[in-house]
């Protein structure tokens, strides 16, 4: 009988293994926004920790905060492109910040580009807004590796 309770027993032991989490970022993260003034163009520079898994592009009339609803204001924009990158955040996986600036700015020493803003940090999606005041101008955003980020230029 002995036996039996031992063996019963043994076989309603489930054994735990402790296995460490990951200690990478899962979520690839921002960490600064540059600008720079180029002959013919303004470049905006989302420095990221890794890439998002893909960017989408769009002209907008407006822009509005994705968790509020709240419009966000763009002032000396005629238009405005928004980007949004799926698969990345400006906070780590702890809720903490990892992108400490200004969540809407007024680049200095740019001709076109008037501002940069926030439009969504939620659940792997970043929404970064470029408004300009050139209405005949162009647009591309592509990344870049070695340091990994996302580059938008606006044409003059």
């Amino acid at each position: 009988m002995n036996r039996r309770l031992a063996a019963l027993v043994l076989a309603a032991t489930t054994v735990f293994t402790f296995v460490p989490m990951a200690s990478a970022q899962s979520t690839p993260t921002l960490s600064n926004i540059r600008t720079g003034q180029h002959a013919g163009f303004n470049r905006v520079v989302l420095d990221m920790s890794g890439l998002p898994a893909e960017h989408r592009v769009r002209e907008v009339a407006g822009v509005a905060n994705c968790g509020s609803g709240d419009p966000i204001s763009m002032p000396g924009s005629t238009e405005i492109l928004e980007v949004v990158l799926i698969g990345a955040a400006a906070h780590d996986d702890n809720g903490n910040p990892t992108y400490t600036g200004s969540r809407n700015l007024a680049p200095p020493g740019l001709d076109n580009v008037r501002r940069v803003a926030f439009t969504c940090d939620f659940e792997a999606t970043l929404g970064i807004a470029v408004g300009y005041g050139n209405a005949s101008s162009w647009h591309r955003v592509f990344t870049l590796t070695n340091p990994n980020r996302v580059v938008i230029d606006i044409g003059q």
